[in-house]
Formats: C-alpha cells, sequence, structure tokens
C-alpha cells in the first residue's frame, strides 16, 4: 500500500486520522470515525508495536459535516469500539507468535514448551477479559497468506473458550491451549504444495497430508513437550466413530484435548478460507457440528462449543422477527438460540445503536444473514 509510517509517540491523543489507521498492510487499527486513545498508545506500546500507518494525516476534527454524521451513525459504543482495536492488535500478535514458531519448527530450531505455555497462559487472561471481542474480530482475520498460524490461533481461542465452559482447571486450560496452538506442527514439514493447493488432492498427496499428526507427536517429543500434548497433536483428527485417522480410534480411546481441539479446529476450518474453498458463516459451522453427521465429534463438546458462542455466533448478521437487522454481540449463557444483538437500524435517545436480549416470547431471530445482505 505505500503507507505513511507514524510513530505511535507523536500521535495527540483523541486526534482522528483522515484515512484508516493501520498496524500493517493488512490490519486496520482504526477508521475515520475513530480517535487514536491513550488505550490504543498503551496497547501498542505493551505489544511492541512502535509505530503505524495510514494513508490519511492526524487532525483534531473532521472537515466535513457529512463525516461528522458518519462517526454518529455508526457508534457503537466508545468502549467497544476501542476493545475491538485492541483485540486486532492483540490478535496480531499472536499470530506473529504462533507463525515465529512454526518458522522455528520448520528450521529445525527447538521450541521451548515454558515460551509456548507463557504465551497461553497470557492467551487464557485475554480471552476471560475480552472473550467477546476477540470472537468478534475473528471472522475479519485473513488465513490467505499465514493459514497454519491464523487456523492455530483461531483454534487455540476457541479451544480454551470450550475449556472455561467446561471449567478445566488452571493448568489443563494452558495444557489445552498448547496443544491447540500446535495441532498442526507436523504441516511445516510437509510440501507446501499439498497445504496451499486450490485442486482436490490426488490420492498420494491425500496419504501425505494424513501423515501430518504423527509427524507433529515425533516433533513435540523431541522438543520434550508434556505427553498430554503430543497425545492431542497425534488425536485431533480422530473422531468419536473411528472414522478418524491415524489410527482410527474409538471415542473411548481419544483424550478429552483431542476431542475438544477437533471441534474447534472443525468450526474453524468450516468458517475460514482455504486456497480450495470460501468460507462459511458462523451460523452455518455451528449448524453442520450440531448435525454431528456419523457422530463424528463428543456431543459434550458440542454442546459446549454451542453454549460458547450460541447457534448464531458473535459477529453474525442476523434478521430479527420485527423485520429489523441486527448482529450478535454477546452470548446468552442460558440459552444459545437468543444471544445478544446489537440493532443496525434503530438508536438509543443517546444516539448508540440499540442492543437487545432476544427471547422466545419477544423479538427472536428469524434467519441468519450474509455479509452482502447488509447495506453499508
Amino acid at each position: 500500500m505505500n503507507m505513511k509510517p507514524f510513530d505511535i509517540k507523536t500521535i495527540p491523543v483523541n486526534y482522528f486520522f483522515s484515512e484508516p489507521l493501520y498496524i500493517d498492510d493488512e490490519f486496520v487499527l482504526a477508521s475515520q470515525e475513530m480517535p487514536f486513545t491513550e488505550e490504543f498508545r498503551n496497547a501498542l506500546t505493551e505489544w511492541q508495536f512502535d509505530t503505524v500507518q495510514s494513508n490519511g494525516e492526524p487532525q483534531a476534527s473532521y472537515q466535513e459535516d457529512s463525516q461528522q454524521a458518519k462517526k454518529k451513525d455508526k457508534q457503537f459504543f466508545l468502549n467497544d469500539s476501542t476493545k475491538l482495536a485492541e483485540a486486532k492488535v492483540y490478535y496480531t500478535n499472536f499470530q506473529h507468535f504462533a507463525n515465529d514458531i512454526f518458522t522455528r519448527a520448520a528450521n529445525k530450531n527447538r521450541i521451548s514448551y515454558e515460551t509456548v505455555a507463557e504465551k497461553i497462559r497470557e492467551v487464557c487472561e485475554e480471552i476471560k477479559n475480552n472473550r467477546r471481542f476477540l470472537l468478534q474480530i475473528q471472522k475479519d482475520v485473513s488465513s490467505d497468506d499465514d493459514f497454519l498460524a491464523a487456523h492455530a490461533v483461531k483454534s487455540t481461542i476457541i479451544s480454551i473458550i470450550i475449556g472455561n465452559y467446561l471449567k478445566l482447571p488452571a493448568h489443563r486450560l494452558i495444557e489445552l491451549g498448547v496443544a491447540a496452538l500446535m495441532h498442526e506442527i507436523g504441516m511445516v514439514k510437509l510440501p507446501s504444495n499439498i497445504i496451499q493447493t486450490k485442486t482436490e488432492l490426488s490420492q498420494k498427496d491425500r496419504a501425505t497430508l494424513m501423515l501430518h499428526p504423527m509427524i507433529g507427536f515425533e516433533m513435540l517429543k523431541s522438543f520434550g513437550f508434556p505427553m498430554s500434548i503430543n497425545a492431542a497433536t497425534l488425536e485431533h483428527h480422530e473422531r468419536e466413530n473411528a472414522s478418524g485417522y491415524p489410527h482410527k480410534l474409538t471415542g473411548d480411546k481419544i483424550g478429552l484435548y483431542g476431542k475438544i481441539i477437533a471441534v474447534a479446529c472443525s468450526y474453524e476450518a468450516i468458517t475460514s478460507k482455504r486456497p480450495h474453498k470460501d468460507a462459511r458463516d458462523g451460523y452455518e459451522g455451528i449448524t453442520d457440528l450440531l448435525r454431528n453427521d456419523g457422530k463424528q465429534y463428543d456431543e459434550a463438546i458440542v454442546r459446549a462449543l454451542v453454549f460458547s458462542l450460541s447457534i448464531y455466533p458473535i459477529g453474525q448478521f442476523v434478521m430479527l422477527s420485527n423485520g429489523s437487522k441486527g448482529h450478535v454481540v454477546d452470548i446468552n449463557p442460558s440459552d444459545p438460540r437468543f444471544p445478544v444483538v446489537q440493532l443496525l437500524d434503530e438508536k438509543t435517545p443517546d444516539g448508540q445503536n440499540k442492543i437487545i436480549e432476544t427471547s422466545p416470547t419477544g423479538i427472536y431471530i428469524r434467519a441468519p444473514l450474509a455479509n452482502e445482505d447488509i447495506e453499508t
């Protein structure tokens, strides 16, 4: 993009940029409607970003009334806007960490379990504090250029959220997160054309691809990772009905971490773009897993996913029973059918987008909507 870099220390607090502000060439930190706050600066400093970039310039206020109106129309609790931007920064940092781990493994450098576990401990705390913001920005994170890192990060966050629902103790939650981050590590040893192919794999290439759980198991074992984590890496493609690989285990022989990662990994794969397919939305991902064709997945884990994300996951656009359009901004922990929705066409008296709790006796979700169904 050839954008101009800006030292974060020199940007005046609460100034707006005339064009979107980027962390790098891909990730937007703030739109024209959002001020550069002290919270932004602190978060960027904490996550070791020294500069941001933009095609615009910082300014004290908008110059055009139309821009002022646009700012007011799009306001969705300033704190939430700030938190979403901070979540994107955090997500970027986490993905860079994952990419570095995979690069080290590909270059035969040793990976420290303690380093990864410490990162996951931090991620668990971030999820505890900012779960809904991390989930909301997940659908906008591209995996085109960094498939393994993007898949690992998304699967890890979903796995930890499931683990939280299952009330795993802290040390087991960290083990689960490490296993989820590392579950595809064996892929780094496979030919890149197999991983990035846009066509159906040949029988020979498919057989090669199916070796990655065993390769990953041996790699982590050689690095001195705990056996519970190594086993999860080996088992994440096993299925309850023995239809999985590499050993066609039945459900009673698959460990809990492997069962959780199987569900998280599958949900992520359904809802993310791949070289050979387009992404499907969160609602389709949830309903696919709920159908559980052939009883591939542990039903308790699928239930945990549904109650953790809701049937209409955070970020999903929806049509409501009163004809309004909205998007899901939080779950209803007691009933996944009726999440919290931000309306796109109704304001509160102070000009903020109205947020409602859907319910069986009031306004409810009539149907999911695709992004292109929403007028921008």
